[in-house]
C-alpha cells in the first residue's frame, strides 16, 4: 500500500477578503475530491486573503497509480485561471517504510 501526499502553494488573483478567498478555494477543493475521489483541504496561510495551501491526500496499490493521481492533481490547480501554481511539495510513503 501506498500513500501519497502534495501540498500546493497557490496565489490568489483578485481577491480582497477572507470572503473572496473562500469563494474561490471552496470550489477548487470539491472539484478535487470529486473528480479524483482524494482527499483535499485548505492547509495553510488561511489568515491571508491572497495565498492558500491546499492538502491533497490519497491511498493505492502501487507507487505509479498515487503518482498519476497527484499528477492530475497538480495539472488542474496549474491550469485554473483564477489562481497561480507557485510550487509544490511532494511525499511517498510505503506500508513498509
Amino acid at each position: 500500500m501506498f500513500t501519497g501526499t502534495l501540498t500546493a502553494d497557490l496565489l490568489l488573483g483578485d481577491v480582497h477578503s477572507l470572503k473572496g478567498k473562500r469563494a474561490v478555494v471552496r470550489p477548487i477543493v470539491a472539484e478535487l475530491r470529486r473528480r479524483f475521489a482524494v482527499a483535499a483541504a485548505e492547509v495553510g496561510d488561511q489568515d491571508l486573503h491572497r495565498r492558500v495551501q491546499v492538502g491533497v491526500a490519497t491511498v493505492a496499490g502501487d507507487a505509479g497509480q498515487v503518482t498519476d493521481v497527484l499528477d492530475a492533481c497538480e495539472r488542474l490547480l496549474a491550469e485554473r485561471p483564477e489562481v497561480t501554481l507557485l510550487s509544490t511539495h511532494r511525499q511517498l510513503f510505503s506500508d513498509t517504510d
